[in-house]
């Protein structure tokens, strides 16, 4: 158990003094119509005397996800981001064109996408716009950001009248993080612009998630990390890394670039820069013929179709297909301009690990890859002859690495994304260290004749290649774990796969969890869980996770699974890789069924029998043919009645995933005949979990007994599926679907 901590008066209205000078920042850039809304100078100064429920460090995509969903569970949440937008690799970074594979899409993620096809369906405007096809996912920073701020604004209660908790502070560091023994307690942040400049103030909090884009809280709260291949506390600053990308948002301006965006004079080094960009992409080159590896150099037009995004600035609308290609008019920058990409590091592939160490070199070398992608820029106004620059209606803020920048270019690197995207960080050492191996065994589940590989802890589901920029030899991976470089190709998915909750969870730190890429895994797994959609889904059930352990007075390491689980489901994230044809998601035991899925509590009548695929080839023949023959989806026997074997086991294993520490197991010789009936079936589950105080026997429940049973769940919610009937019926046989959802009930309920 553990509390809010609640800090001295005086430190009080230093805090207040500290967030209404952040109040008096403007914010900049394209897309900040709803950040004056999050800063909210009353809930400061009520919170500056008590702290947060939760503290999210780092305001990307993953933590965002995370501060939505801990507020929508009644959590007071504070996000702390250094930059001044949100978003972060999606957004911030310009990485707006989504990488995803899993054919999956649930929860704040789907969320997310459904608000952005609003907002662009009412402009006549497609987002399958990237990758060359139109069943891509593609938007505008600026707009995916203004999506997050109304999130924001929904889950703080803003636009119904409410008043829950949720503040994000721009421009600020997490400096250090408070400790009680091995438990955080809370953080002390520094703001970096305006008033509260230089200044800094602590925040009690009862959990802190680390969603940095580098990992960059993992050494302040004392969790042993993971850097490259080694640990702490023998980090090796010269294992490697994958490379970093600064992306740039360009747009064809057709009546000639204004000349603030045209650039004239090569800034020092392009010479060089230019021999990769003619290997890249030329005039005259070829186009893209939907075949991997890609043929290069490519033509300009094939470049901007491979991240294409819908363009707000103009009228017209294009997707992906072929013939639209030569009509996109907005894309982003990230192909050829990985730092230091072929180039190398002192003549080894990817970054040094000093560089997530050491700051003065992570500024060096962000600076250097800015200006490498200032060298394309460079090269398609004067080598290619082509009217395109930096869009002028996305980020509008001079980074830190251009302070130095000849005049002709200011205005150019004004209109950069605010930070580069980050492929690798630190990454905490928990309990279970997920491997590809692994996640390859898990992606198999219910294919090629296999069945269940599920993680029983399972909290989000993506999809990806194990895909490493750089850093991709043997002697770049962990050994010790068993990894090798062949392993990209060997234990690439075979379909979607689950992030398992363990990975979030620290080895030696209460009160912290992890999020973003800074999980328990392996390079190579990392590899497939860096993407925007995954970072989003895993930072909700951090959230999740965060609020629920603050609520309830239970560390996160000691939450059991099963509850954080239930919540994520009512939240609409799809938690088991298993499909079924009488289980479609509209059915009102879905949320319940996964959970059977996931702890087996029950054998499916039918498991599916899907084959394994391409997981990067949308249009894979053995998917198709599978999912036209039905194989992609088994038969759970939803409407199908219970045998006494079956209720004895997954009575068990439900009151196991329980964690209860009150009721007992039972036998399936328990009570007379062979029929396991509604008012039998409650009678047993309200002994097992200890709801009443009679234990199991080998009796069958007598009218007074089964009163109490039933009187018992009722109280509790457990029973209200049966609501809608007009009498309960006792005696009637109960069904496989009933009996899972009284079970999620039981095994989640609140004591």
């Amino acid at each position: 158990m553990f509390g809010l901590f609640r800090f001295r008066r005086a430190q009080g209205i230093l805090r207040a003094v500290f967030l209404l000078c952040l109040l008096l920042l403007k914010p900049s850039g394209a897309g900040a119509a709803f950040r004056p809304a999050v800063f909210s100078g009353p809930k400061f100064t009520a919170r500056t005397s008590a702290g947060y429920d939760v503290v999210v460090a780092g305001g990307g995509i993953g933590g965002v996800a995370a501060a939505i969903q801990a507020a929508r569970l009644g959590a007071s949440v504070l996000v702390v981001e250094p930059s001044g937008w949100i978003g972060g690799q999606a957004v911030a970074a310009g990485v707006s064109t989504m990488d995803d594979m899993s054919r999956q899409t649930s929860g704040i993620y789907l969320e997310f996408l459904s608000k952005l096809k609003d907002h662009y369906d009412a402009k006549g405007k497609p987002m399958g716009t990237c990758y060359w096809d139109p069943r891509s996912v593609a938007f505008e920073p600026s707009v995916g950001q203004n999506i997050l701020y109304q999130m924001i604004e929904e889950a703080r209660g803003g636009l119904r009248g409410g008043k829950q908790t949720l503040d994000v502070l721009l421009f600020t560091n997490v400096t250090r993080v408070l400790r009680e023994g091995k438990t955080v307690t809370g953080v002390a942040v520094r703001g970096e612009r305006g008033g509260a400049a230089g200044r800094e103030v602590e925040f009690a909090c009862r959990v802190l998630i680390d969603a940095t884009e580098y990992g960059d809280v993992l050494p302040l709260a004392g969790a042993a990390y993971r850097a490259g291949n080694s640990a702490t506390p023998f980090i090796n600053q010269e294992a490697m890394i994958q490379d970093i990308t600064w992306v740039a948002i360009i747009r064809y301006y057709p009546s000639g670039i204004p000349p603030s965006l045209q650039v004239k004079q090569p800034l020092p080094g392009y010479a060089e820069a230019q021999r990769n960009y003619a290997s890249h992409v030329t005039a005259n080159g070829f186009n893209f013929k939907g075949v991997y590896p890609v043929e290069l150099p490519v033509n300009f037009v094939s470049h901007n179709a491979y991240r294409g995004l819908p363009d707000s600035s103009t009228p017209y609308a294009y997707d992906g297909r072929p013939e639209n290609w030569k009509y996109i008019t907005k894309t982003g920058v990230n192909w050829g301009n990985d730092y230091p990409g072929k180039e190398t590091w002192n003549g080894r592939s990817g970054l040094p690990v000093r560089y997530l160490e050491d700051r003065a070199l992570r500024a060096r070398v962000e600076k250097d890859a800015f200006i490498k992608t200032l060298h394309f820029i460079y090269y398609i106004q004067n080598e290619l002859g082509e009217p395109w620059s930096v869009t002028n209606d996305e980020y509008d803020e001079l980074p830190a690495v251009a302070l130095d920048l000849p005049e002709e270019w200011r205005e150019v690197a004004r209109r950069m994304p605010p930070i580069p995207y980050v492929r690798e960080s630190r990454r905490i050492v928990g309990t279970y260290t997920l491997t590809s191996a692994e996640l390859l065994r898990n992606s198999l589940s219910y294919r090629d004749g296999q069945t269940r590989h599920e993680f029983s802890d399972a909290v989000a589901i993506g999809g990806y290649i194990l895909d490493l920029h750089g850093a991709g030899v043997d002697g770049d991976m962990e050994t010790d774990m068993g990894e090798k470089a062949a392993f990209t190709n060997i234990n690439r998915p075979r379909g979607p796969f689950q992030v398992p909750l363990r990975i979030l969870i620290p080895q030696n730190v209460d009160g912290f969890l992890a999020a973003e890429k800074n999980l328990s895994m392996t390079r190579l797994a990392a590899g497939a869980l860096r993407l925007q959609p995954i970072c989003m889904m895993v930072g909700q059930a951090a959230g999740a996770l965060a609020a629920l352990s603050a609520r309830d007075g239970v560390q996160p390491r000691a939450y059991p699974p099963i509850r954080l689980q239930r919540a994520l489901l009512e939240a609409g994230v799809v938690l088991s890789l298993c499909k079924y044809s009488d289980v479609p998601p509209e059915h009102r035991f879905y949320n319940a069924v996964q959970l059977s899925n996931l702890y087996e509590l029950i054998e499916p009548v039918e498991p599916p029998h899907a084959p394994s695929y391409n997981i990067s080839d949308l249009d894979d023949p053995t998917l198709a043919m599978a999912v036209i023959k039905g194989a992609d989806k088994g038969v759970f026997g939803v409407d199908q009645t219970l045998t006494r074997e079956e209720m004895a086991v997954m009575v068990n294993r439900a009151r196991a995933a329980s964690q209860s520490s009150v009721g007992r197991d039972i036998t399936a010789d328990w009570g007379g005949g062979n029929t396991v009936s509604r008012g039998f079936f409650v009678d047993v589950v309200a002994r097992a979990f200890g709801f009443v105080n009679q234990s199991p026997g080998r009796r069958v429940p007598d009218r007074r007994s089964l009163a109490d049973a039933i009187a018992a769940l009722n109280t509790l919610g457990i029973l209200d599926l049966y609501r809608q009937e007009r009498d309960f019926h006792p005696s009637r046989p109960i069904t496989r679907g009933e009996a899972v959802e009284i079970l999620m009930k039981a095994a989640t309920v609140r004591r």
